[in-house]
């Protein structure tokens, strides 16, 4: 009885945290949002590791190829 009690209780605060802060697996995060966490860390990686010559020069040349 008691063991069927505590899942009861786990399964209620795990629908409860989903309803407030939603579900992981939906799909729901603004393109922008996911840019802002990700280009930070981006910039600091091709920074650190000596990359950031070939950003530029990989940015250029698709500019090229569009026609900028």
């Amino acid at each position: 009885m008691a063991d069927t009690v505590g899942r009861t209780v786990v399964r209620a605060r795990r629908r409860a945290a989903l309803d407030t802060f939603g579900s992981p697996q939906t799909g729901t995060r603004h393109p922008l949002v996911a840019a802002a966490i990700v280009l930070p860390l981006a910039v600091l990686l091709s920074i650190a590791f000596g990359g950031w010559e070939a950003v530029v020069t990989q940015a250029s040349s698709v500019a090229g190829m569009l026609g900028r």
